[in-house]
């Protein structure tokens, strides 16, 4: 039975070693998020649009020979 209860001592050594690792780890409280800036509306301004030309297209095939 001593095994066991070497194992069971190294098991709970372990887990308090991961526990203390996620404390510390992982951020707590209002540090856990990161503020977000502010927010600010540009008006849109107006732009001139220019007329685009088509794109080009390739040769269109009709009838493919044997």
């Amino acid at each position: 039975m001593r095994a066991e209860s070497v194992g069971g001592l190294l098991g709970a050594v372990v887990a308090a070693a991961v526990l203390a690792a996620a404390f510390y780890y992982v951020p707590v409280g209002p540090m856990a998020r990161p503020m977000q800036p502010a927010r600010v509306d540009v008006p849109p301004t107006q732009v001139q649009t220019v007329p685009v030309a088509p794109a080009v297209r390739g040769p269109v095939v009709r009838e493919v020979p044997n």
